[in-house]
């Protein structure tokens, strides 16, 4: 989208997102068992996009996770969910050495975008721009996001009595918009158990390890993959009219029946609605997918902005 550069760039804060913190000598190998990312072998110098699914494959909520220590790890989820999944979670500590707290209020977390992003690495020489890869100096910790529009995004995580990273405001709005044209979907109360981790390109963009031992819902996510069941994947939606996560949409020639769901949706600066899609693949083939109702207001579709992995 031309014009990118100069519209997103600067610091936002995102109060959306919570954190849940999990400590202990068995806190990796807890969460390694729990989620669709391996947690065990990950290394100080990465993050992990990760879903944490119900028994049948469904997604229940999605992190990025990292670790500050080998037995320090933060969960960054929506806050909207955060409680309920800390209550899910806590159900199968049993005897694991782990505690498992919401950090929301212990942390700041910004988002970072163009110049504000680029001020904060240039005196970081071991910051590198790949996707997932992280860099802790002083107490911060900086992870590389996808690009949006290839514009460079990344989190920023610090005490919350660090002062906030210097760069130009950004409004959370702009950033939500961005998080959109990134085309990685986080999981929001209106869409829990939606979605099987494929079916929000979950596989493409990191965020299933089909090497890993086995956690909830491994089996539902590996046949979905192996077996060539997957009907549905993520798409980039522009509509004029409002759009919201958990909204359906339809083909104008099934009027029962939805073909898809907005995931998450944000207010584009040049007007309309820009969302996150999950929708069959026959449908953005066929190409004129409508919201809410068969008659409703046209979605104009287009990929998401990496390529989908045939293979694993």
């Amino acid at each position: 989208m031309r014009g990118m550069q100069n519209l997103i760039h600067g610091v936002a804060p995102l109060t959306h997102l919570g954190l849940i913190r999990a400590q202990g000598d068995d806190a990796a190998k807890f969460l390694h068992n729990q989620f669709t990312q391996d947690f065990v072998l990950l290394d100080l110098r990465q993050a992990r996009l990760a879903g944490y699914c119900t028994a049948k494959g469904r997604l229940q909520a999605s992190f990025i996770g990292f670790k500050r220590t080998e037995t320090d790890l933060l969960l960054i989820c929506s806050r909207d969910i955060l409680a309920a999944t800390m209550k899910r979670l806590s159900m199968f500590v049993l005897r694991a050495k782990v505690k498992l707290t919401d950090a929301s209020d212990d942390f700041a977390l910004y988002g970072l975008a163009g110049s504000a992003l680029q001020n904060t690495i240039q005196n970081i020489a071991s910051y590198k721009g790949d996707t997932w890869a992280k860099v802790d100096f002083d107490d911060i910790s900086v992870i590389n996001l996808y690009p949006a529009d290839g514009v460079a995004r990344a989190l920023w995580i610090a005490p919350a009595d660090h002062a906030a990273p210097a760069g130009e405001s950004l409004s959370p709005e702009l950033w939500d918009w961005s998080d959109v044209r990134s085309g990685i979907a986080t999981v929001s109360q209106p869409t829990v158990e939606a979605f099987v981790p494929q079916m929000l390109n979950y596989e493409s963009v990191g965020g299933v390890n089909f090497k890993k031992g086995c956690y909830p819902g491994q089996e539902v996510v590996a046949r979905s993959q192996f077996r060539g069941t997957l009907k549905r994947r993520t798409y980039l939606a522009h509509a004029s009219t409002l759009l919201k996560a958990g909204d359906e949409v339809f083909l104008p020639a099934d009027e029962g029946q939805p073909c898809g769901t907005v995931v998450q949706a944000a207010a584009s600066p040049k007007g309309g609605f820009d969302a996150l899609v999950s929708m069959q693949i026959s449908a953005f083939e066929a190409g004129d997918v409508r919201l809410s109702a068969a008659d409703g207001a046209a979605l104009q579709l287009s990929p998401p902005p990496y390529p989908l992995l045939a293979d694993i």
